[in-house]
Formats: C-alpha cells, sequence, structure tokens
C-alpha cells in the first residue's frame, strides 16, 4: 500500500520538496507517494481537510500558509508552538493531526552536523523577527551559544520576540544599533535578498573566523552570501542544506527512519527552491 503525502503553498510549482522525498523514499525503501497543491488563500483549512479525506498521512506546509496552520492545529509540538508556525503536517491513527515545525532543527543539523559549526559560546546575530526567525530561533538557543541578538529594521518587533523567548541570552535590537558589536555566526532570516538587497550591517560586524548563513538559497551566492564572503567570513553558506534536512526531519516524523540527508544535499546543489 502508498500512503500519499504532499506539500502545500501558494506559489508551489518550484518546489524541489517532491524530488527530495522521493530519494528519501528510495534510500529508505518506504513506500509513499508526494506531491504539491497549490493551496487556495481563501481556503486552506479546506485543503488540508480534502487531503485527508482522500487519505492523505501528512503534509508539509510552506509560504504562506505556515501561521494558518499553526492555528488550524490545536496539537502542536513544543517547538511548533515557540515558533507560532506549523511546517509539519502529520495525520495520525483516527485521522487526528498534529503540527510540528523542522525548520529550526533543519539549520541546526547543517550548521553542526554538516558543516561542523561549533556553537558553544559563540555570539550569534539573527537578522529578522518575523515568521523564519521565529521558526528557528528555538533550535539556536538549545544548541548553546553564549548570545543571541535578534536584529530587525523595525526594532520593536525584535525586542518583542526577545522578550518573548524570555530567555536571558537574547537582546532585541533595531539593525542601526549594531555599531560596535561583533558576532561567531550571522543568519539571515529576512527575505531582503530576493529583492537582491542585503540588510544594512556594519562592514566590521564580523567577528574573526565568523560564519554567515542565508537561510535563502540559489544555484549561485546570494547578495547576503556575496556580501559576508567580501567581509573575509571564514565559511558562507545557503540554506540548500536546511531545506534538505528539515524534510528529513518531517520524513522520520511520518516514516519513524532518518534517511541520509548528504547524497540528496549533493544531488541538488546547482539550484533548488523550496
Amino acid at each position: 500500500m502508498t500512503d500519499h503525502y504532499a506539500v502545500i503553498g501558494n506559489p508551489i510549482a518550484h518546489s524541489k520538496s517532491p524530488a527530495i522525498h522521493a530519494a528519501f523514499a528510495h534510500q529508505t525503501g518506504q513506500h509513499m507517494d508526494y506531491g504539491r497543491i497549490l493551496g487556495s488563500l481563501d481556503d486552506f483549512s479546506g485543503d488540508v481537510r480534502r487531503f485527508v479525506a482522500a487519505g492523505g498521512r501528512g503534509l508539509n506546509v510552506t509560504v504562506p500558509f505556515k501561521e494558518q496552520a499553526w492555528r488550524l492545529l490545536a496539537n502542536r509540538s513544543a517547538r511548533a508552538e515557540r515558533a507560532g508556525a506549523v511546517n509539519t503536517l502529520i495525520v495520525q491513527d483516527g485521522g487526528l493531526l498534529r503540527g510540528d515545525n523542522t525548520d529550526g532543527i533543519g539549520l541546526v543539523h547543517d550548521l553542526a552536523d554538516n558543516h561542523g559549526f561549533n556553537f558553544s559560546n559563540k555570539r550569534v546575530l539573527l537578522l529578522g523577527a518575523g515568521g523564519a526567525a521565529r521558526g528557528v530561533l528555538g533550535a539556536l538557543l538549545e544548541s548553546g551559544p553564549a548570545e543571541l541578538l535578534i536584529a530587525n529594521r523595525t526594532a520593536t518587533k525584535a525586542l518583542d520576540l526577545a522578550r518573548n523567548t524570555a530567555d536571558n541570552r537574547v537582546t532585541g535590537h533595531g539593525l542601526d544599533k549594531l555599531a560596535g558589536r561583533q558576532f561567531d555566526l550571522i543568519v539571515n532570516a529576512t527575505s531582503s535578498g530576493l529583492g537582491g538587497h542585503v540588510p544594512p550591517l556594519p562592514s566590521d560586524c564580523l567577528a574573526d573566523g565568523a560564519w554567515a548563513y542565508d537561510l535563502l538559497y540559489a544555484d549561485h551566492l546570494t547578495p547576503f552570501c556575496c556580501w559576508a564572503k567580501a567581509r573575509g567570513a571564514k565559511r558562507v553558506l545557503d540554506g540548500l542544506g536546511m531545506l534538505v534536512e528539515q524534510a528529513a526531519e518531517s520524513f522520520a516524523l511520518w516514516r519513524g527512519v532518518r534517511p541520509d540527508t548528504a547524497p540528496v544535499i549533493k544531488q541538488l546543489r546547482g539550484g533548488a527552491q523550496r
């Protein structure tokens, strides 16, 4: 019997998630298929109900539906609750729905496991205070940095997110308050790169040996990665590895086995979109 899964978003035709999960299924011998659903901007909950009624076993949720998915599901994991967003929907026995968020753990797996970054006692700068930043904040903190500063163009959003985190390692500031600060890791969780821009950062905010990570990914260096490379970052990474790692975490929640991500990242490297 073949189990059915899909990714839902709008737009969705560009998504590489079907290729990723097909590779995982082949690798682990799972009997499943995985498609794309162009979600209705006016009836996301109806799309979910129809998918489940047709026998669907799980959904990945992408832009712009992650917060809607969180509101739809009363049964949510602690990390989904903390993020205020759901990117993984699990259909349990009896048709009960559970929401999880695998974005943060996907980022941490890519940085730590695939590339060897050690978070212990590091100074981390998280750019942005929207859904993408909330999705990765908890996992970043669990990895053990000494401090994490959230910086956003609208300072009040960064301050609110830091306050709601209730962790004394976390502070929030406007982007204009970064002068004189240096960081061991900068994570860009803004969408500025989609327009070819980089958040306005001091040119000296990268500490010696600092890493830079952009949640966006492309078949060429993103604007943020170009900015960091030009300023001497030790490592510059885009979000393709995070894409595959968060998918692997979803796959493990659904199928009870975690696939090997390395060959899938290698397969996709050269250009992919969520």
